[in-house]
């Protein structure tokens, strides 16, 4: 009642539909877990966090297990995965509808919508007039359902609008395509200034995918300095690639530059690098850093290693953002 007398009909039913759909602590920090642990490809440790948010009704939560269940079997469609994808696909979500084409749910499965002639129709049917409204959210999956409709010119158009409306993913995926060809340009000095303005205007707005775009297109330009700078917000944002770039820098500029890293734009040291990379090996486990510090363990002496732990234990180790591979919601 008191909410009642606090907001008109049209304000009420909002607070009311925002109170419905928020999770509670508990299963918000389980949702969060899960997505931490898939960003850094720990599908299947993910599953049971993602899973608590899911039996809550968070449509998003729903996707992710379809996909950590995707991901588990080798990017293959299984029977969990699309139960997944079908749940997600009752509430509107138009990746999972992808995913539910993209794995043939109508021939294999027989798991056709009602009121559509297939997933990519459905998709389209609920996506297009979102992003008609403005959603650029919307207009970034049109991109995505266009090009599984096979229409990649009215994809790259609703791509385009997408980033014209803000959507900071779409600009980075622009920025790409106008670097490796899309568009007529009159110069190769245009293409790239038209790429890097929009990779600039991801990157500022907090899109750590499009800072690494924006470092490669900068050191492209052999503008170093500014380059690792976008470089290091990455990495200091949480991308894995990123960090391990920075700690190589620190630990043995020149193999990283051997092994065409580019310019390592700090002062060499060793116990700042292994701290990094023993802070990722605890963080995220071996995959990424383990290689790294085998092949260097004899630049640090023991002493030196311990002081290294101790420093990543004070100054790296679950301190920032968590580390992430930062995949695309719609990707392989």
């Amino acid at each position: 009642m008191k909410d009642k007398a606090l907001c008109g009909l049209l304000g009420c039913l909002l607070l009311l539909s925002m109170k419905a759909s928020a999770l509670e602590p508990e299963v918000q920090a389980a949702k969060d877990e899960g997505m931490r642990l898939y960003n850094i490809q720990h599908s299947t440790a993910a599953l049971s966090y993602l899973e608590q948010a899911a039996e809550a009704g968070d449509v998003e939560a729903m996707y992710y297990m379809g996909e950590a269940e995707r991901r588990q079997s080798m990017m293959n469609m299984t029977r969990a995965a699309l139960d997944w994808y079908l749940k997600a696909a009752e509430h509107g979500e138009p990746y999972a509808m992808l995913r539910l084409f993209q794995g043939g749910a109508c021939v294999a499965g027989d798991e056709c919508p009602e009121d559509a002639e297939g997933w990519r129709e459905k998709a389209l049917a609920e996506t297009l007039p979102k992003a008609e409204g403005g959603d650029a959210e919307a207009m970034l999956a049109l991109y995505y359902i266009y090009g599984a409709l096979d229409d990649s010119d009215e994809g790259n158009e609703w791509l385009e609008k997408a980033a014209e409306a803000g959507n900071s993913e779409a600009k980075d995926r622009l920025a790409k395509m106008i670097r490796d060809g899309y568009g007529f340009y009159w110069s190769d000095e245009s293409r790239l200034e038209a790429a890097e303005k929009l990779a600039r205007q991801a990157a500022e707005q907090g899109h750590v995918p499009a800072m690494r775009t924006l470092s490669s297109m900068l050191e492209e330009q052999g503008e170093d300095e500014e380059s690792w700078e976008w470089e290091f917000k990455a990495s200091e944002a949480g991308m894995l690639d990123a960090r391990l770039g920075v700690a190589w820098c620190y630990l043995n500029p020149d193999s990283f530059q051997e092994f065409g890293g580019g310019q390592c734009l700090v002062e060499r040291d060793p116990v700042k690098g292994w701290a990094i990379l023993y802070a990722m090996r605890v963080e995220v486990g071996d995959h990424y850093p383990k290689n790294l510090m085998e092949r260097n363990r004899d630049l640090l002496t023991y002493d030196q290693r311990q002081e290294a732990e101790a420093l990543a234990e004070d100054e790296w180790l679950n301190h920032g953002s968590p580390l992430s591979t930062f995949p695309p919601k719609y990707g392989f």
